[in-house]
């Protein structure tokens, strides 16, 4: 008995340290899940504020600590979010959406699980499901609730621009000669459709060009042996005469004589015969020779035509993919990307250029009067404060309502740019979904491959940004128009 006794005594001193273990993590689950449904009383997962439409804006603000999501008609989902903490912080800026994925793993911290994750940035801002203490509190992505992020990850296309707001604000109507109309759906629609005709009818036709190469490559191929074959009875021919002239010189009477002399012009005709095959099998492999090196250059302009055909083709479908402006009076200059790949670059004219003239994203929201006309609203960024020092939101109850954007002053800003018709011309058909910007600030070196116009508010923090790594390469140029990614469009029927 006093064995057995020491025996669960050692036992014990063995596992206790496990089981203090266990219970702790049970403990602090159970704080966790507690904290949770603390969260989830203060404050609802996510609000739907009328039937939804497909999304066209997010706005997340940094100062109310949520997010509201705009579609043609105006806002329609709305959730409280947890952005990054002071020193971390989500950078304030216009982003898009450049990736979804349902199951995220992070790379940056110990594999914590994101769940559907939408990033923004190559080197690692993202909108995600996660915890909301009610603050800020990630290392820069944007938290939302679990079922709010999964919902979202739904319904939102790829490219969705999101805007991250110092204050809170939200899309306006405005009209001004400088936003760029559409060219109508019919027209654009018969030009996709003429050049998929074109695009078919040359690769049919390169297709025809390559089965011509065979062809004619075969029927070389059956030259060369006839031209072989020639040759070898021309040899033999040759070797006949050989022996008929030595059978001539070796001949001790007329008989034999007059046999190798018959024998010698008998190997005269056939040498002069093989001879005459030989040189026409040779003129015919030439010709076949010929045949396919035309049918291979005939092959290479019809693979030319097809190719080009197909760049039609797709540069013509890109009619139909939003399209992004950029003015940036940093750079004095106008920049154009589409499908995730930049289209252009070119000068342009800020009036009193030394004056800020603001950040603003016009954004095409639906076809109004007739096919060509385009209904554009405008969200404008201000710095503000946005952060209490403790990390607490202001607001009344932590939750202002949105500010509209303000209409004269964005007019004001487009009244200052001027843009040469030259330039205008190149910039690509407007359809829904398009944007403008306009701001003081440069590029971010995060635009680059595979992401859209990326502008970053330099009088905000920038802590989420400063302590990641870029992701894939973020070179980029304008030089020319690439094959585009599919995006998602809607027909909008409302504006906001």
């Amino acid at each position: 008995m006093a064995s057995r006794f020491v025996q669960s005594k050692s036992s014990l001193k063995r596992f206790a340290p496990l089981a203090i273990a266990a219970l702790a993590a049970v403990i602090a689950t159970a704080t966790c899940a507690a904290a949770g449904n603390a969260v989830d009383e203060r404050q609802p997962d996510f609000t739907q504020l009328r039937s939804a439409g497909e999304p066209v804006i997010a706005i997340v603000s940094l100062r109310n600590q949520r997010i509201t999501v705009y579609d043609a008609h105006g806002q329609i989902l709305r959730a409280p979010v947890s952005s990054g903490q002071k020193g971390r912080e989500t950078p304030a800026g216009i982003f898009s959406v450049i990736q979804k994925e349902a199951e995220h793993y992070s790379n940056l911290y110990d594999d914590a699980y994101m769940p559907h994750m939408q990033r923004i940035t190559w080197s690692g801002i993202a909108l995600h499901g996660g915890a909301l203490p009610g603050y800020p509190a990630s290392h820069g992505c944007v938290r939302m609730p679990f079922e709010f992020a999964e919902r979202l990850f739904e319904e939102t296309p790829m490219g969705l621009r999101v805007i991250v707001a110092p204050g809170d604000v939200m899309p306006t109507g405005l009209t001004h000669p400088l936003l760029f109309q559409s060219k109508p759906g019919a027209s654009v629609m018969a030009l996709i459709n003429a050049r998929a005709a074109e695009a078919e009818q040359a690769a049919r036709k390169a297709d025809q060009a390559r089965f011509a190469i065979g062809a004619a490559s075969r029927a070389a191929a059956q030259t060369m042996a006839q031209v072989r074959m020639a040759e070898t009875l021309r040899l033999r021919a040759q070797a006949h005469l050989a022996t008929a002239e030595d059978m001539l010189a070796s001949a001790s009477s007329d008989e034999a004589r007059q046999q190798a002399e018959a024998a010698k012009a008998e190997a005269v005709a056939g040498l002069a015969e093989r001879q005459e095959n030989l040189v026409a099998a040779k003129a015919e492999l030439q010709a076949r020779q010929d045949s396919v090196k035309a049918a291979r250059e005939a092959a290479m302009a019809a693979e030319n035509e097809r190719t080009a055909a197909a760049d039609a083709a797709r540069q013509a479908n890109r009619e139909l993919e939003p399209a992004s402006v950029l003015v940036s009076r940093a750079t004095q200059r106008l920049y154009v990307r589409q499908g995730f790949e930049p289209v252009f670059d070119a000068p342009i004219t800020i009036l009193d250029p030394d004056r800020p003239i603001g950040t603003y994203v016009f954004t095409a929201v639906e076809r109004a009067d007739g096919e060509a006309d385009m209904r554009w609203s405008v969200v404008s960024l201000e710095h503000h404060d946005a952060i209490e020092p403790q990390g607490r939101v202001r607001g009344r109850g932590g939750r202002d309502e949105p500010r509209l954007a303000d209409s004269e002053s964005a007019k004001a800003a487009l009244d200052r740019i001027v843009i040469p018709k030259e330039v205008s011309d190149r910039i690509p058909a407007v359809v829904p979904r398009s944007s403008l910007i306009v701001t003081d600030e440069p590029l971010s070196s995060e635009t680059g491959k595979g992401t859209d116009f990326v502008v970053l508010l330099s009088g905000e923090p920038q802590g989420g940004i400063k302590f990641r790594k870029r992701g894939p390469a973020n070179e980029f140029g304008y030089a020319r128009p690439r094959a585009v990614q599919t995006y998602w469009r809607s027909p909008f029927a409302a504006p906001f």
